[in-house]
């Protein structure tokens, strides 16, 4: 069976064609804001234009715009290509793949760069393959006084180690060829994860607070 992953979660535009689990196309960069314009492209210059037989995209938490511009892109190949359709977390992504150079039974602490100065985190064992909190975003400082692992992995780790001024900071961005390491975990609904409430509210929502 072959599967098309596709993350645009974080600055990385990440896609890979695996094929009963081994890798037969790859292509990640780290493009910053221009996932849009790279992804298909991206897409069509795998192995049978990435032709699959099913679709697995990240779904964040991340960049609000990459993670539904990767959503979009999943849902449009998927009705095109009467695909089934299923989703992953970034968190999940980068702690499988963080745990191939974590030495130590601690808990892997993923960090993902989110908004308004704040970082999206979530603890895992160190396997990395369970997790141990649930996601959540919390401002830099605050999660500098919180955190004491000597390790901290993702996009978001150079800034909680800087803020925290001690600990070694590995960025690590999710990468589709990395599925495979997370294959046996429940799979996601193809919906955006976006790990903090919305910035901006409707009518209804305001009048309410």
């Amino acid at each position: 069976m072959r599967l098309l992953v596709i993350d645009t979660a974080t600055q990385a535009l990440s896609v890979a064609l695996l094929e009963d689990g081994a890798l037969i196309g790859r292509h990640h960069e780290i493009v910053g804001r221009g996932h849009a314009e790279a992804l298909l492209p991206a897409i069509a210059a795998l192995p049978d234009g990435g032709r699959a037989d099913a679709i697995a995209v990240d779904v964040g938490p991340g960049s609000f715009t990459g993670v539904r511009i990767g959503i979009a892109a999943a849902r449009a190949l998927a009705l095109a290509w009467q695909l089934p359709l299923s989703g992953y977390s970034a968190p999940s992504i980068i702690a499988a793949s963080a745990a191939r150079q974590h030495a130590s039974d601690a808990p892997i602490i993923v960090t993902i760069t989110g908004g308004h100065g704040e970082l999206f985190w979530q603890s895992f064992t160190s396997d990395g393959l369970s997790a141990t909190t649930a996601i959540q975003s919390t401002p830099i400082p605050t999660l500098a006084a919180q955190i004491s692992a000597p390790v901290i992995y993702g996009t978001g780790a150079e800034a909680l180690i800087t803020a925290r001024g001690s600990g070694a900071a590995l960025t690590i961005y999710p990468d589709a060829a990395d599925h495979p390491l997370i294959a046996d975990l429940p799979p996601l609904p193809w919906t955006p994860l976006y790990g903090r409430g919305a910035d901006a509210k409707t009518i209804a929502e305001r009048a309410a607070s």
